[in-house]
């Protein structure tokens, strides 16, 4: 199987397969390929918090051209995958090949499957690019053509309890894979002072109650339309995953924002993933942000804002220092990790960052840098 994933959280979601039972054979970029049973399938699509889909490779060929293509693709058995009462759909990646268009050789392989299905039953199934039955992955590099079924459907990423789609907050696998870089145990406290809709606390809850993030999916994963489906596994899988979860809150996590609507969002996006009882909110300035009282040192994780926008330089700068003093006055012994995408403006915390891990938040190439927050000064000093 392979499981795709986005640059950087390559090795997180191998330890996150690992844990899963998974024998890892290959980190690529951006894809782990592993081998396993058909519980591990199941499990991998309910269990990977940074996952993005799960493939299952059913074939491979060298096309040197169209014809080789349309032919090898016809050579396969297609009922073995697909019923001529379901829907499918085909995405193709290409790379470094003699065709140019990966959308050509979506096509040329859609006219391959179906014109089989003409010839052999007198029908055929239909194209739906929406919501297919079948979902098939198609990918090409310098000509050498790997076949997978798509066990996931929809992208893993979306959870299914994110209430607005108007904000353009982080996405869930990418939240996800940012608190286990961090190595948080789920059991510190969690603080983000500037959390907008909330995602980076939804995902720490999750992940410090142990809930299977593929239990808010929406509708069916592709791997359920499949020919060798087995509703008994995937029904104990399932029982497995709602037992696991623990209802006894087990980490302080908190969040706050300068926006009262954002933390309105971040309230309904908490409601969905019936997470109220773990997370606490508040409409709070960054400046005035502090550790929680009576609580051990924890970690601080928060994404600001890169100001993408013309003419917002001086702002930004101004932001993350006031970010660098509360982080320095408000959290001493704690760790903190800002994600961003505005290097310059990070400049302006005023501490030196210990690690500073490359990953891209879609486009933007971001960081995200790790300040020890050192309780007073670092100096030792000698006895008298």
């Amino acid at each position: 199987m392979t499981a795709t994933t986005q640059f950087g959280l390559e090795e997180v979601l191998a330890q996150e397969l690992r844990a899963l039972g998974a024998k890892i054979e290959k980190v690529g970029q951006r894809a782990i390929e592993f081998t396993g049973t058909k519980q591990l399938l199941y499990e991998a699509n309910l269990w990977c918090r940074t996952a993005v889909r799960i493939l299952k490779p059913f074939a491979g060929f060298y096309a040197r051209d169209e014809k080789a293509l349309y032919r090898e693709v016809g050579r396969i058995d297609w009922q073995d995958y697909i019923r001529p009462d379901q829907t499918f759909a085909i995405t193709a990646v290409v790379n470094k090949s003699t065709f140019e268009h990966s959308l050509y050789v979506a096509q040329l392989t859609k006219d391959a499957i179906v014109d089989q299905f003409r010839n052999r039953t007198g029908s055929r199934p239909s194209v739906d690019v929406k919501n297919p039955d079948i979902r098939l992955h198609l990918h090409m590099i310098e000509n050498d053509v790997v076949l997978s079924l798509d066990a996931s459907g929809d992208s893993l990423h979306r959870r299914g309890y994110r209430q607005q789609t108007n904000v353009a907050p982080l996405n869930e696998a990418l939240a996800a894979g940012i608190i286990l870089l961090t190595g948080w145990d789920g059991k510190k406290p969690f603080i983000d002072p500037m959390c907008g809709s909330g995602t980076l606390l939804t995902e720490a809850a999750l992940i410090a109650q142990r809930i299977a993030p593929g239990l808010y999916h929406q509708g069916k994963f592709s791997f359920q339309n499949w020919a060798d489906f087995d509703q008994s596994l995937w029904d104990s899988v399932l029982m497995d995953a709602r037992s696991a979860r623990i209802e006894e809150p087990q980490a302080y996590l908190a969040g706050s924002d300068l926006s009262r609507e954002y933390i309105e969002l971040a309230r309904e996006n908490v409601a969905a993933a019936d997470l109220e009882d773990y997370i606490r909110l508040g409409v709070r300035d960054v400046k005035d942000a502090q550790a929680p009282k009576n609580e051990p040192a924890g970690i601080v994780v928060s994404n600001p804002p890169y100001g993408e926008r013309i003419g917002e330089e001086a702002q930004m700068e101004a932001l993350y220092k006031t970010i660098g003093d509360t982080l320095k006055t408000g959290f001493q012994g704690y760790d903190a990790y800002l994600f961003t995408g505005n290097l310059e403006a990070a400049k302006r915390v005023g501490l030196k960052a210990s690690r500073r891990i490359p990953l891209f938040n879609g486009p933007i190439d971001c960081r995200l840098l790790k300040y020890e927050l050192y309780q007073g000064t670092r100096k030792v000093s000698k006895p008298e």
